[in-house]
């Protein structure tokens, strides 16, 4: 995708070619900075502070953290050490174990003299190969926006959507984002509603700022405004993304996430879930009762970040001091209430039977 006319991903291979570099997104969206990675402690730390997020790029993040740490030491423990911090960096979106497994799985029978290379040629693979699915999610979600849009000819199509699922939070187009991107690249007259997203603001903060750069037509909402405009009939259809997908298709996306989707249901507004293959979990049976919910820092919550009128970054505390806390990362939106999730083999019930067959491959 595009920052002011230049392509950018949110993850890459360093001129180096060993080094790894990403936009730190604790830095939007008043300031552009460039992160690198030389180490496989580098890669957990950005995981785990959030300088990487959203479940695509936290696996590829960690799949390069696993050659990061092959490049340091290519022994057997050091292979395992590796692994052991990096899955304990964040607990819900299972796309960091996906690729951990992936990474781990492929370069265990290996010899350590063949371990670097390996590592370095899979951790692109998987980035390459979360290009190619997010691109296939796009033509699949553009199909949904194009089919609206013929129902009011010259009418903007309204989509809200939840969080940040675009370019930020994979390694290119974003999954949500795609057919939104698809669609206003094609002269589709589109116009995207996004949720602030408390606590992290991940709407207000980078949705925003890579629409923006793109130039796709948005608005910033408070979190409980989406109701009110569904209720006024100005939102054609919901979007969002998702950190795992049980396999009843039961789906984990950011705090809130739930509550859209029932104000979605109550008022005839279709809610779709973008995501890639390897966010589906076909060992959880249950979301609800299965899926681990993060709770993160009483910070997010209590403290706010922005930009002061004379240009200073400044923090403020919001909450009272002394009062406690809660900081519950996560939801749960069941299976129920999702209109249909949009893959990159087709857009699916959202149920065991069409996730089964349609990824027999992940399947087991």
């Amino acid at each position: 995708m595009k920052v002011d006319g230049r392509h950018f991903r949110s993850i890459w291979l360093e001129p180096d070619g060993w080094s790894v570099g990403a936009i730190d997104q604790r830095r939007l969206p008043h300031e552009f900075v460039i992160a690198r990675m030389t180490s496989a402690a580098d890669a957990g730390e950005a995981i785990r502070s959030m300088l990487v997020r959203g479940a695509p790029l936290i696996g590829a993040t960690a799949a390069y953290g696993m050659a990061l740490a092959m490049r340091a030491d290519a022994c057997d423990a050091a292979l395992d050490l590796a692994y052991k911090m990096l899955i304990a960096t964040r607990p819900t979106a299972i796309n960091l174990k996906w690729a951990l497994d992936e990474m781990h799985g492929m370069l265990r029978p290996l010899p350590p003299s063949g371990r670097v290379a390996a590592a370095y040629k899979r951790a692109t693979e998987i980035a390459e190969e979360d290009v190619a699915i997010n691109q296939a999610i796009g033509q699949h979600g553009l199909a949904l926006v194009e089919a609206i849009a013929a129902t009011k000819p010259g009418e903007t199509v309204n989509i809200l959507t939840h969080c940040n699922a675009g370019w930020l939070a994979t390694v290119d187009f974003g999954t949500a984002t795609a057919p939104i991107y698809l669609a206003h690249d094609r002269g589709l007259k589109v116009h995207v509603w996004v949720d602030e997203t408390r606590p992290r603001n991940q709407g207000a903060s980078l949705t925003a700022w890579e629409l923006g750069h793109h130039g796709v037509p948005h608005t910033v909402i408070a979190d409980n405004t989406g109701g009110h405009l569904m209720q006024h009939r100005m939102v054609d259809l919901a979007i969002v993304g998702t950190d795992r997908v049980a396999a009843n298709g039961d789906v984990c996306n950011k705090i809130g996430t739930y509550l859209k989707a029932l104000a979605a249901h109550d008022n005839g507004v279709p809610f779709y879930v973008a995501l890639p293959s390897p966010t589906i979990d076909f060992s959880i049976d249950d979301g609800i009762k299965q899926i681990p919910i993060e709770q993160r820092t009483s910070d997010e919550v209590a403290t706010m970040t922005g930009r002061t009128t004379d240009g200073r970054i400044e923090t403020v505390r919001v909450v009272p001091a002394g009062s406690p806390v809660a900081n519950y990362a996560f939801d749960v939106t069941p299976a129920r209430l999702v209109t249909g999730l949009i893959t990159e083999r087709g857009v699916l019930r959202a149920e065991r039977a069409a996730l089964a067959s349609t990824f027999p491959d992940r399947f087991r």
